[in-house]
């Protein structure tokens, strides 16, 4: 797509224009009828369980959010076309990131498929991937590209960026590269929901674009009423969207993240010994816990202020308070990252809980 001479804004709205004509063409997506994927023996909770294992794996081969993007558009394709056994869930999921890698990612660094077949632990043969790979192919006509959620948030926040960049002035920490990979970490959680699952790519991407910027400014009607012109997407699915996500997202942070603080000011410093007192107990107690192997943590961080673009699956959400020599910016609060102040008197260690597995039966 030729696009020299032109402006940004032009760049972007030829670029989401192309995307969306991919969608309306290409885009396809399993429905839930009596519990299961309709046509499969696929539960939503396996269905689940395997974007969320696809999303482990990309994360293991280091391949970007495209990637996983894309693997989840290709299984939800081919669950929507053909009649899928559970049995073969592991299969197809492994096959389909396969696919996408070859597709957006650069040869060396794609494993052969043996190697994948035994990192991942998927319990396939390489013969039985690359048959599985060559059914994906001839189902989905060879064409497997299309536009996903993860384009279209690009394409959005860019859009956001270009037009209205002083959303994010005055958020220390906070450029456009780092707040677009905070808001992908909130898409991927999402798409590992089966109850957005009936929504466009283009819709998911706008909503998690919307619910940011209405803890951003409250100047966000106009700059979503303008993209959403532009996205031609659809109010009715556009609000029903947006109230589904925003119930996912309130699972968005990990209940067994210990968050650390570290105030500037002295004079505060004796309101905070006791709550400090009580972070350390409570971390001693979860050590002998994990050391026993009574549990693990899933999202505690030893350095609270380590660079965004090295937290992939969990985030800070004090990180924004903090300037570069991680002490906190006075007369500054946000809430961006879905966490609100607490009160001087609220207990700032939640309590630990176990974290979740993801077990699959022994047939798949």
């Amino acid at each position: 797509m030729k696009c020299s001479g032109l402006s940004e804004s032009q760049k972007l709205a030829l670029a989401l224009e192309h995307a969306l004509t991919r969608e309306a063409k290409i885009w396809k997506v399993p429905t839930v009828h009596d519990f299961t994927l309709k046509g499969t023996d696929i539960s939503p909770l396996y269905y689940e369980k395997a974007v969320l294992w696809i999303k482990e794996l990309n994360a293991l081969f280091q391949f970007s959010s495209e990637t996983f993007a894309l693997a989840v558009s290709l299984l939800n394709r081919l669950l929507a076309t053909v009649k899928a056994q559970l049995k073969y869930l592991r299969c197809i999921a492994i096959a389909c990131l396969i696919l996408a890698a070859k597709i957006n990612e650069e040869d060396e660094i794609i494993p052969s498929v043996k190697k994948l077949a035994v990192l991942s632990g998927c319990k396939c043969s390489p013969a039985e991937i690359l048959r599985m790979e060559r059914i994906i192919l001839d189902k989905l006509h060879w064409d497997l590209y299309t536009a996903t959620s993860m384009d279209f948030l690009n394409i959005f926040h860019a859009m956001v960026m270009s037009k209205w960049s002083h959303l994010l002035n005055g958020l220390p920490q906070r450029n456009p590269s780092r707040h677009v990979a905070f808001l992908t970490r909130q898409l991927q959680h999402c798409m590992a929901c089966h109850q957005v699952l009936q929504f466009k790519g283009s819709t998911l991407a706008l909503v998690i674009i919307t619910l940011e910027l209405e803890r951003l400014t409250p100047d966000w009607f106009p700059v979503i009423t303008d993209l959403l012109k532009k996205g031609q997407v659809d109010n009715t699915q556009f609000i029903h969207c947006k109230e589904l996500v925003d119930q996912q997202l309130l699972g968005f942070w990990s209940p067994n993240a210990v968050y650390i603080f570290n105030p500037a000011n002295q004079s505060i410093q004796t309101h905070l010994d006791g709550r400090l007192a009580c972070c350390s107990s409570t971390v001693k107690k979860a050590r002998q816990s994990y050391s026993q192997g009574q549990g693990g943590w899933s999202g505690l961080r030893g350095n609270a202020y380590e660079d965004d673009t090295q937290t992939d699956e969990f985030f800070d959400g004090f990180r924004c308070l903090y300037n570069e020599d991680g002490m906190p910016e006075t007369g500054q609060t946000s809430n961006m990252d879905g966490l609100e102040g607490q009160e001087e008197g609220s207990n700032t260690c939640p309590p630990l809980q176990p974290a979740p597995q993801i077990d699959w039966p022994k047939s798949v």
